[in-house]
């Protein structure tokens, strides 16, 4: 059951990560990322055939295999990433929960500047 569900969300977040190509307010690496994760979980032949597609290899090889991304690709993350955070933010009316959310998006940038190379 538990594979079956890795699967689905394998291939909707390739779905959504492949809109996010020609869609540019939508991100592709995060759902790529995802699709990878979910893959690598549920199906051996389903992560195979999917590291070799040109889509992993122009979005994700170098993230995986340097820790690396370009300078457009991180800021593309983290403004969503801060979009959906922004929005949890103003939804949530509890002080504790907003002091989270704000946390979060901290140790976020935190992580992206120190963690993750930048390339060209």
């Amino acid at each position: 059951m538990i594979k079956i569900v890795y699967i689905s969300l394998g291939f909707i977040s390739l779905v959504v990560g492949v809109v996010g190509i020609v869609l540019p307010v939508l991100p592709t690496t995060p759902f790529l990322l995802l699709t990878l994760y979910a893959f690598s979980r549920s199906s051996k032949k389903f992560h195979q055939w999917f590291v070799q597609t040109k889509i992993y290899h122009k979005y994700l090889k170098t993230f995986v295999e340097q820790k690396a991304m370009t300078r457009k690709q991180k800021w593309k993350l983290m403004i969503f990433v801060d979009v959906i955070l922004l929005i949890s933010f103003l939804l949530v009316d509890s002080l504790a929960m907003k002091l989270v959310i704000v946390s979060i998006d901290i140790i976020k940038y935190i992580y992206f500047f120190t963690k993750i190379k930048t390339i060209a």
